[in-house]
């Protein structure tokens, strides 16, 4: 048994032992409904007004899966990357979009009609349109412009010298705060770099919103995991998924459908396997469908919330005499500094 709990937490990364970003098992359940699609964008361009027609009947998919599964309506919808535009080539300035005018109006009104936040991908021509960036755009429920984070690892083909044909990449990545949590994005290319993904765990990020081309499951994952964050991904082909910050994949859509709708919490707790927790079911002999939870043996941890608006999870966690797994790190690594144990 001892073997198993030292095993258990020995997966959880040394950056999410330290916790930089704050645990939330002490607040309140917070749930939150989010939309994803996957849908391809290749082949000729049927114009601007089509395409925003396309896009907006993808949010409107999300919004009435959200109210057939959950009983209530949607809270933030993900689309693919570069979805408004398409993936341009040659004058990628030229062929790129503002966002004021027919791009705000559509997404502002669709934002207003499900009450929801939108992310938008798009090649947007910057003011003064002599450049453009890879960006993806947050539309708040009201409609409002709520931020723009562009795409900081332009994708470069092999032999050349080009970012994306002349995009300009950005140069910081911003966390949004919503009325539900802190949101966070990347685009697709910005997997393969560090910094992004580490510059929203340090502004606190709970959720990050990846619009991306490339439908790779191996990397976010190991993201998830090293932030503690959920990763929500929006794709051109073969999957569209919700990363758990356990770095299972929670929810998976492939073809032939195209949109996934989830609620996640925002407002959860990681545990390591030991004995008391008996692989959740302590948690549904105290607590039953007051407390929810996904137990992963062949991961020796589990992601477990409170569905009691009165009792967070952090709460329950302490009346069964159980520890969360940064918890439980933090107190081996004072054990292992004593006997002068090299970090």
């Amino acid at each position: 048994m001892i073997q198993a709990f030292l095993a258990a937490l020995t997966v959880w990364p040394a950056g999410a032992a330290e916790l930089k970003v704050p645990s939330t098992a002490d607040r309140a359940p917070r749930k939150v409904i989010v939309g994803t699609a996957m849908q391809a964008f290749w082949g000729e361009y049927p114009g601007l007004e089509k395409r925003l027609a396309q896009l907006g009947g993808l949010v409107d998919q999300m919004a009435e899966e959200s109210r057939k599964k959950y009983g209530r309506g949607l809270d933030l919808a993900v689309l693919p990357e570069m979805a408004v535009t398409g993936e341009l080539s040659g004058d990628v300035v030229g062929r790129s979009v503002a966002f004021e005018g027919p791009v705000r109006e559509a997404f502002a009104r669709k934002a207003r009609e499900h009450r929801c936040y939108i992310v938008v991908p798009t090649y947007l021509l910057e003011d003064g349109r002599k450049a453009c960036s890879n960006a993806a755009i947050l539309v708040g429920r009201k409609g409002e412009l709520v931020g723009i984070y562009r795409k900081l690892h332009l994708a470069v083909h092999t032999g050349s010298d080009s970012l994306e044909d002349g995009a300009t990449p950005g140069k910081e990545a911003p966390v949004f705060q919503c009325d539900f949590g802190k949101l966070g994005m990347q685009i697709c290319f910005d997997i393969e770099y560090d910094y992004g993904w580490r510059e929203l765990a340090r502004q606190g990020a709970e959720v990050v919103a990846w619009p991306t081309q490339s439908p790779q499951t191996t990397h976010p994952a190991a993201r998830a995991i090293a932030h503690r964050y959920y990763i929500v991904s929006s794709t051109w082909r073969d999957n569209a998924s919700f990363f758990e910050p356990t770095g299972k994949i929670l929810a998976q859509i492939k073809e032939p459908a195209h949109v996934l709708v989830q609620e996640l919490d925002l407002s959860y707790a990681i545990l390591p396997w030991s004995p008391g927790l008996h692989n959740g079911d302590a948690f549904k002999e105290k607590y039953g469908t007051r407390a929810g939870f996904r137990y992963y043996r062949d991961e020796d941890r589990g992601i477990f919330w409170s569905n009691d608006p009165q009792v967070p999870i952090g709460e329950m966690i302490r009346s069964l005499g159980l520890n969360e797994a940064h918890e439980e790190l933090r107190r081996i690594r004072k054990l292992y500094e004593k006997a002068g144990v090299p970090e």
